[in-house]
């Protein structure tokens, strides 16, 4: 197990200190440039689709479609994890405070990323026989490239996808959820396996309308828990949050000050982690959430476009940064136990809980943190279960639903007793891969995006 991790860590290292930085910033940087900013120029009609589709009613009967918030809140379920707070904790422990700056830059390339992956996701999706709608980057995919090299080309997307999301990404969810309850309530992990196993099998058989009506009411409670909270613990560090923005701009280039080694290797770290943990936050460029997307029933592709770029920015610019504030406020800045560099006995999965614990006290800190990870975790798992059955639709067919869904659920279970390391690198893994065929497309159709945000 040891060299297999050993192993992983090197692909993942290669992959996410070059190619990943080179595919998104690249990819973001494009879109952003040729659609004129578009997530600056579209930002307040994406909000205003947003909340004004809170109290919006289904506009489109079909089958299999949704509301433009439901498919909003389904991506944002998958998007809003534990990469929001286990994610961001890793990536500040590693790469310093300044992991956070480039987190935020690739988020907000990421938006004009994310607005061109709905757009092709809606432009590219098919109704079935029965009325029930599917789309998602295989669908694009197959029209960017024809032939076999097209057929090749999603079927490795598809295959990563299943892997990352439907099957390892369950399994660093239910994880967390396990170590989370277990430090604040003394909950055996696989009692929590069972509970979400049983939960989540209930949801999925319910198909998509279910999925659609429980992250629309979930998602928006859980992201005022966690808001609220952090807001709670930021008010009583106020003195320390100029220092603590401070430090996320000095360390996202001198990282070397805090983390050690030479500047060019603290850089390095802080830049990938800020990559990395920010593709498994807010999921921009990875391919995972056009598949809710593709089933929101809007009058044209932009409208959804600009939804998709607002749950970047949701999940990036205020749930993670909630975390970030939060643990650098309390861990690093005013002499925190982090000031100095990495402590003994502090990791990714603590870090929040003791950034919590420090303003709330012990019981309350931990338990609020295993509360929302249950959350987001859950939520997550929804989603992505969601996008895995999408795929296993597109490779198998629909009579595959009953061995994927009992896979799923075995994955789910095993996250619960199965320590995280090997697990999380592994799912970086198969994240990393479904961007190389995911982006490619994006490129190659770039031209029906573009000409979908000069209309506006």
């Amino acid at each position: 197990m040891d060299a297999l991790l050993k192993l992983v860590q090197t692909i993942n290292m290669y992959l996410s200190d070059y190619i990943l930085i080179i595919l998104l910033v690249g990819c973001g940087l494009y879109f952003t440039i040729r659609t004129r900013f578009v997530q600056v120029r579209c930002f307040g009609e994406g909000m205003h689709h947003v909340f004004g589709g809170i109290f919006a009613k289904k506009a489109d009967g079909s089958k299999g479609g949704l509301s433009s918030f439901q498919a909003l809140t389904t991506a944002i379920a998958a998007q809003v994890g534990t990469g929001n707070i286990v994610g961001a904790c890793g990536a500040i422990l590693i790469g310093g405070p300044g992991a956070i700056f480039w987190m935020w830059i690739i988020a907000f390339f990421g938006m004009a990323t994310i607005y061109s992956e709905a757009v092709l996701a809606q432009k590219t999706r098919v109704t079935h026989a029965d009325g029930s709608v599917a789309g998602g980057p295989v669908y694009y995919i197959k029209q960017a490239f024809k032939g076999k090299f097209g057929t090749f080309l999603a079927g490795f997307f598809s295959v990563a996808l299943i892997l990352a999301l439907g099957f390892m990404g369950s399994m660093v969810q239910s994880n967390s959820i396990a170590e989370a309850c277990t430090n604040a309530f003394g909950i055996p992990g696989w009692v929590m396996g069972v509970v979400v196993s049983v939960v989540a099998v209930l949801i999925f058989i319910g198909g998509v309308k279910r999925i659609g009506s429980v992250t629309e009411k979930l998602v928006p409670v859980m992201a005022t828990l966690y808001i609220v909270g952090g807001l709670v613990v930021l008010i009583a560090r106020i003195q320390y949050i100029p220092e603590t923005f401070g430090m996320i701009f000095k360390y996202a280039f001198r990282p070397d000050a805090l983390i050690g080694g030479s500047i060019g290797y603290a850089l390095k770290q802080a830049i990938s982690q800020g990559v990395k943990r920010g593709l498994f936050s807010n999921e921009a460029g990875m391919g995972s959430t056009p598949h809710a997307h593709a089933m929101a029933n809007v009058k044209e592709p932009h409208e959804q476009g600009v939804v998709a770029m607002i749950g970047v920015f949701i999940d990036t610019f205020v749930v993670l940064t909630i975390t970030a504030l939060v643990v650098i406020s309390t861990l690093y800045a005013g002499g925190g136990v982090l000031a100095a560099g990495a402590a003994e006995g502090v990791s990714k999965t603590n870090m929040a809980q003791l950034a919590f614990s420090s303003v709330m006290g012990s019981g309350l800190g931990n338990g609020f943190v295993a509360v929302c990870l249950l959350f987001f975790a859950f939520s997550t798992i929804i989603g992505w279960n969601f996008f895995g059955r999408i795929n296993v639709h597109y490779l198998f067919g629909k009579k595959a639903d009953k061995v994927y869904s009992v896979i799923a659920i075995a994955f789910i279970f095993l996250g619960s007793l199965l320590s995280n390391d090997l697990v999380w690198e592994l799912t970086d893994t198969f994240n990393q891969l479904m961007v190389i065929p995911n982006v490619m497309a994006l490129v190659a159709l770039s031209g029906l995006v573009i000409a979908e945000a000069k209309k506006h």
